[in-house]
This record gives structure tokens, C-alpha cells and sequence, in this order.
């Protein structure tokens, strides 16, 4: 069976990009910023993207690129059978990623319905946004009929492969939501008090620093950069050997990084500026964005092309976490690609439901104190993704052969390491010592071991 191809390098880093640059950038980032003490977990989101995340996303497409092949596939290629499992969990993690991720996407298809009937553009206060936000997730139907809409596109998009579906979307869109962003930071910086805002977010208070920040941080980075959860071993698996990759993963650990930036400046100036509480938890985008769209001139228009753009940022991150699964439906079965699709799509979904119900009729069923909802989440982002990270460094940096790695990551790289030989020290010491050490420590630590 011939395997899906990027037609570019350029498309196969606006996908990476879209994977990355979705509502976790947009929506998660910022109200984990502001449940965790603003600037300071900013620091540890950042450290963590240097010290661990580069190196665990570079390991997962040098992977997807060696094998060709899915995650299981993949890691059972460069390991052994055993290895395999460590391949099946990231696709799990993908699994219950696009699940909860699905009816985010929903919110987002819903509040882009109301802005283009001229819903989302006459609030007067956050009680009014946020009463507005609390309607439409716990209404009994609403978001059931969004979520279902919203797996109708991604398996439209799904359905036309790697190159037509999953490529051309995001070379459009990704330039026109940063543009977007960008002019909401600058009305959001024009703002009386918004400069409250930016200290928030620059200004570190070191005693705002816990296990549990740190903890996210780490799976805060990870989510940004779509790690942990099969999808870069799957896109690396659709790239052509000779790829530079260092030069290709830079650009989405900058973009991803960048976008998170401009949302959490666009929204916490919009919070200080209108009072609202920082630590407001998932409503928190929700809540600002239809303030600042409500008192600018414009404001419908802009409203009307952010939520455009965030919906088809939310769509092709959601295809992302989705194609690890399908991807493995294909190598194991020897499906077509349109079987796939509707058979992963179908379960996602199912998955899907019980989370959106979560904010209504079962909103009284509880994991551990949690939703269901709230508990897929949190499993997903602050367990296994960091687990799904620790395996790809473990199987490049042990496993594999950290040699026989850093070989195959200077494919296509003609004299990079030889020019620079503290790329070669800092992928080499980040691959094999310091991301396995380091993420071992903070889940240890976030349990109170240490």
C-alpha cells in the first residue's frame, strides 16, 4: 500500500505548525498561565521547551522518518515486540486527546455560528460572557449537535489524505490566525489597565511555583508541541529521508511558542483591563475575547474571522491527534484510508459525547473528584503525554543507540554538526540524559516523592 506523502517541506512544517498552534496555544495556555502564577510558569513552560521539548520532538519524527511507519509499527521496528506497546500507548494518548479536544472544537464551531448572527458582539460585562459560555455548554443539546458537526469536517478533511487535506489547509490558515492575533494583542495593549496584563505575564513571582506547575508546565509544553500522542512520529513517517530536520522542528517549536505568547498577552490585558478573575479556568478565552469584540469598532468582523481561524486551528490540531490512530488502523489492517477514517472517528466520538455530557447530565459522575471531562485531561496532559515523551527519548537515546539517532537526525543536514558541534552536545546530552532524568524528576516530584 503506497503511504501518504508531504508534497513539500513547507507543508509538512504549516501542518506540524497546525498541529501545534490549535486551542492549546489559544485556549489552554492562557487559563493554565492564570492558574499558575502568570509569568513563573511562563518560565517553566519555556525551560521546558528547550531543555526537553525540543529534543523529544526532534526524537519522534526522527522515528516516524526511519520507519515509515505508525507509532506501533515504528517503535516495534526500533525496538522490539515489547517496544511495540510503548508505540500502541501514544496512540491511545492521541485517542483520549482528540476525544476531550473534539468538544473544545465544538465550543468553537458553536461560537463562530453565533458570530456570524451577530451574537458574540453585544456583551457588556465578563457576567454576561460568562453566563453566555455556561448556556451553550450545558444546554442538553447545542453542544451535542456542535460536537457531531465538528467530526463531520475533520473526517471531511481527513478523507482527502496527508497532501490535500491535511497540508493546504494549514498553509492558509496558520498565517491568517497569527495576523489576527496580532491585532488583538495591540487593542488589547491600548487598553486602560491592560498594562496590568502584561505584568502578569513578565513579571515572575518564584513563590507562585509548585509540583503541580511544574507538572504542567512540562505537559503544557509537550501539548504545545502535539508530543507524547503519536501524531510527530506519524507526520515524521510521511516525510522524505532526507529532510533537515533540525531546521524543519524549529520553526514549529517557534510558532507554537509565539502564538501561545501573543493569546496570553491578548487575553490578560482584556482580563486586568475589565477585572476579571485570572485563574477563571476553560471559560477563560471564552469569557475575555467577546468583551474586547463587543467595544471595538470592527468588533463583528473580527469576531467573525478570530473564530473562523480558531475553528480551523482547532479542526487541523484535532486531525492531528487523530491520525496516529487511523494511521495505525491502515498499517495494521491494511484498510483504506476512508475505512480508517470512519472507524476511529466513530469511536472518537462516542468518547466525545460522554465528555460534552460531562457539563450537563453527567456532570455528577466523577473520577477521582472529576469530570469526565475534566479527568481525560488531566490524564492525558499531566500522565501519559509526559510517559509518551519519556518512551521516544528512551528508544532513541537506549534503545536505538543515541549513535545510531543523532546519524540519522544529521541526514539531510550536510556539515550542521560538524559547523556547530553544540547542536551535536546538546541533542546528544538532552536526548539520552537530560529529558529522561528531567521528566522522570517532576512526575516524581508532583506525587510528593521527592
Amino acid at each position: 500500500m503506497v503511504r501518504g506523502k508531504w508534497n513539500s517541506r513547507m507543508g509538512f512544517i504549516w501542518a506540524a505548525i497546525g498541529s501545534s498552534v490549535g486551542l492549546g496555544s489559544i485556549w489552554r495556555f492562557p487559563y493554565v498561565v492564570g492558574e499558575n502564577g502568570g509569568a513563573a510558569f511562563i518560565l517553566l513552560y519555556l525551560l521546558c521547551l528547550l531543555v526537553i521539548g525540543f529534543p523529544v520532538l526532534l526524537s519522534e519524527i526522527t522515528i516516524g522518518r526511519k520507519t515509515q511507519l505508525s507509532p506501533s509499527g515504528a517503535y516495534k521496528t526500533l525496538g522490539n515486540t515489547r517496544w511495540s506497546k510503548a508505540g500502541k500507548l501514544t496512540i491511545f494518548t492521541g485517542f483520549l486527546v482528540s476525544s476531550f479536544y473534539l468538544v473544545i472544537v465544538g465550543w468553537t464551531l458553536g461560537y463562530f455560528v453565533e458570530a456570524a448572527i451577530g451574537k458574540i458582539t453585544n456583551f457588556q460585562s465578563a457576567a454576561q460572557t460568562l453566563a453566555y459560555f455556561q448556556t451553550l455548554t450545558t444546554s442538553p443539546l447545542k453542544p451535542l449537535i456542535y460536537t457531531v458537526l465538528a467530526m463531520g469536517l475533520c473526517v471531511f478533511i481527513l478523507q482527502t489524505g496527508v497532501s490535500k487535506g491535511i497540508e493546504k489547509s494549514n498553509k492558509i490558515m496558520m498565517p491568517l490566525l497569527l495576523i489576527v492575533l496580532i491585532v488583538l494583542t495591540i487593542k488589547g495593549l491600548t487598553l486602560k489597565g491592560g498594562e496590568k496584563g502584561i505584568s502578569f505575564l513578565f513579571s515572575p513571582d518564584f513563590s507562585s511555583i509548585t509540583p503541580k506547575a511544574i507538572l504542567m508546565a512540562l505537559g503544557q509544553a509537550f501539548f504545545s508541541l502535539s508530543l507524547g500522542q503519536g501524531t510527530m512520529v506519524t507526520y515524521g513517517s510521511y516525510l522524505d529521508e532526507n529532510e533537515n530536520l533540525p531546521t524543519t522542528c524549529l520553526p514549529i517549536a517557534f510558532f507554537g511558542t509565539l502564538i501561545s505568547i501573543l493569546a496570553g498577552v491578548a487575553i490578560f490585558t482584556i482580563v486586568f483591563a475589565f477585572g476579571l478573575p485570572a485563574s477563571s479556568g476553560e471559560s477563560l478565552m471564552f469569557q475575555t475575547l467577546p468583551l474586547i469584540f463587543s467595544s471595538m469598532s470592527g468588533g463583528y468582523v473580527l469576531c467573525f474571522a478570530f473564530f473562523l481561524l480558531l475553528l480551523m486551528a482547532g479542526l487541523t490540531s484535532q486531525i492531528s491527534a487523530m491520525e496516529p490512530f487511523i494511521s495505525y488502523l491502515i498499517d495494521r489492517n491494511h484498510w483504506k484510508r476512508k475505512k480508517a477514517v470512519l472507524i476511529a472517528s466513530s469511536l472518537i466520538l462516542f468518547v466525545a459525547i460522554l465528555c460534552t455530557l460531562s457539563f450537563g447530565v453527567l456532570r455528577h459522575a466523577q473520577i477521582f473528584g472529576m469530570t469526565i471531562f475534566q479527568f481525560l485531561i488531566y490524564l492525558s496532559l499531566n500522565i501519559l503525554i509526559p510517559i509518551g515523551g519519556l518512551l521516544a527519548v528512551l528508544l532513541v537515546g537506549w534503545k536505538w543507540g543515541i549513535h545510531k539517532g543523532l546519524t540519522n537526525i544529521k541526514r539531510g543536514t550536510g556539515s550542521l554538526f560538524e559547523r556547530y558541534p553544540f547542536i551535536r552536545m546538546y541533542l546528544s546530552v538532552g536526548i539520552k540524559y537530560l529529558a529522561p532524568f528531567i521528566i522522570v524528576f517532576i512526575m516524581l516530584n508532583s506525587l510528593g516523592i521527592f
